[in-house]
């Protein structure tokens, strides 16, 4: 029987929270990419992120630790570390420590914020990040509405959900959708970009059918940014945020903004009947059941009705070290031949 879960962490930048989260001053103790992991923001309203133990004495900076000026200070015996791991003050010595003074001494995580997130760059061997996290025009946008935010939990890992998108089969039996459209796909490097529009058929406010030009565009840049476009009778966009908590579980957060509608408007209910369809069991929730409880086959049997997978496969792949299955020569083989 194949194992549940064989693929390792990918790298990349992912979501650890929003950036309305975190206070100035604040401290926080959080678990991602199977690190325990203290985040805080100095006074200034920088963001840093680092591992617990102190490297003076072991002391855990989560609990207890606190922020003074640019710096997390320890609880032991005070000594303070700035968002780049450098000692920047002891309070009870004449100098600090020529083997440290000026140098990184605290092991601290690149990190930025962009569209309202805070996001990580996280690499198993600790290279530095290779791409950036892509700033969206409509969080900045005063027409648009603030975040509408949800979050799951449950055991998967990001390539899983990320090529959900591709396997267009499924769409029909799970989420009972009748038709996909097929739309245009192109790779660049990192990036994935796909795009479907046409005619669709609805009913507008006055009760009648209209056909409107729906357009959806969707956006994979790196393992953990991922976001949907979507104009017609209503526009919004979707940020889709997959962040791996350990090798057998994720946190997916649905992070939605769209146009400002007047409150009880056709428009605001459209919206709101969207995100309860996109959301809901024709949507997210209708594969969580499958994503908690499935294999991944490195293999699989696919027919000419299955999506692009194994072309998907061979993307992501970049974004691990050594590959997906590191060793598997047949599995790598096959990727390259694919077309």
């Amino acid at each position: 029987m194949p194992e549940r879960i064989v693929l390792p962490m990918p790298f990349g930048w992912f979501c650890i929270g929003y950036s309305d989260e975190l206070a100035v001053g604040e401290v926080r103790n959080i678990h991602y990419f199977g690190r325990d992991m203290v985040l805080f923001r100095t006074e200034s309203g920088k963001v840093g992120l680092t591992d617990p133990a102190c490297p003076h004495l072991g002391a855990h900076l989560g609990h207890g630790g606190t922020v003074q000026g640019e710096s997390i200070r320890c609880p032991f015996h005070h000594w303070q570390y700035d968002t780049q791991g450098v000692v920047t003050d002891i309070p009870y010595a004449n100098k600090i420590p020529p083997k440290v003074a000026g140098k990184a001494c605290l092991k601290t995580y690149p990190t930025c914020e962009k569209n309202e997130v805070i996001w990580a760059w996280y690499h198993p061997e600790d290279a530095a990040p290779d791409h950036e996290v892509i700033e969206l025009e409509e969080s900045s946008n005063p027409e648009w509405v603030e975040q509408i935010r949800f979050l799951w939990t449950f055991d998967s890992c990001p390539q899983e959900i990320a090529e959900n998108g591709v396997d267009v089969a499924h769409f029909k039996y799970v989420h009972k959708m009748e038709a996909v459209p097929q739309g245009d796909t192109t790779y660049e490097g990192h990036i994935r970009r796909s795009r479907v529009s046409g005619p669709r058929k609805v009913t507008d406010e006055s009760g009648e059918e209209v056909i409107v030009t729906s357009t959806i565009n969707v956006v994979q840049n790196g393992a953990g940014q991922k976001w949907v476009r979507s104009s017609g009778l209503v526009d919004y966009l979707l940020h889709t945020l997959v962040t791996p908590v350990n090798e057998h579980t994720v946190e997916v957060r649905f992070a939605y903004t769209h146009q400002r509608y007047p409150q009880g408007s056709f428009q605001d209910e459209a919206i709101k009947a969207t995100i309860a369809y996109t959301n809901g069991q024709t949507g997210l929730e209708g594969d969580i059941p499958i994503w908690h409880n499935k294999f991944h086959l490195r293999n699989p049997i696919l027919c000419d009705g299955d999506g692009p997978v194994m072309r998907f496969r061979k993307y992501f792949s970049q974004f691990y070290v050594n590959g997906p299955y590191p060793g598997d020569e047949e599995f790598s083989t096959g990727l390259e031949a694919v077309s």
